[in-house]
């Protein structure tokens, strides 16, 4: 027997993210509101490179959980931007390497906080107990899908 606990009608907006996607809307319009003219998109791949700088661009899909023409028009995109550079691989040429340039290292701190901002935001009310419970339970439903 399944362990179905939604409503026909709340089960869509549970798998479609809502709660994601409001976090999404909300950082994007706090990035808006301090002038930083990069997309979440685009952060989410800078995120990454901050935890690792010079990764290629399959480990950014796979960190990113987006596709190769995604993420080559992301990289695209900050390179406009000149917040990426792509470097060849020393050991496979056929690899580039993507690194953070000094403007994109100066947007690190401000877009983290911003972040943090929402998220405190996204919280209000919600005890540390249900975090926890909730993070447990998306864990568990990511692991078994995996």
């Amino acid at each position: 027997m399944p362990n179905n606990q939604f409503k026909k009608g709340e089960l869509y907006s549970f798998i479609t993210g809502k709660a994601s996607t409001a976090i999404a809307r909300r950082l994007q319009k706090n990035f808006k509101q301090a002038n930083l003219d990069i997309t979440i998109e685009q952060w989410s791949v800078l995120y990454h490179l901050w935890k690792e700088d010079g990764m290629s661009q399959q480990q950014l899909c796979d960190s990113t959980f987006r596709d190769k023409p995604s993420i080559t028009r992301l990289v695209d995109n900050l390179e406009k931007l000149k917040l990426v550079k792509r470097v060849p691989s020393k050991e496979d040429r056929r690899i580039n390497l993507i690194y953070l340039t000094k403007e994109a290292e100066q947007l690190q701190e401000q877009t983290m906080d911003l972040a943090s901002q929402t998220l405190a935001e996204a919280l209000d009310g919600v005890t540390n107990g249900q975090i926890e419970i909730a993070k447990e339970v998306l864990q568990k439903v990511y692991d078994n899908l995996k």
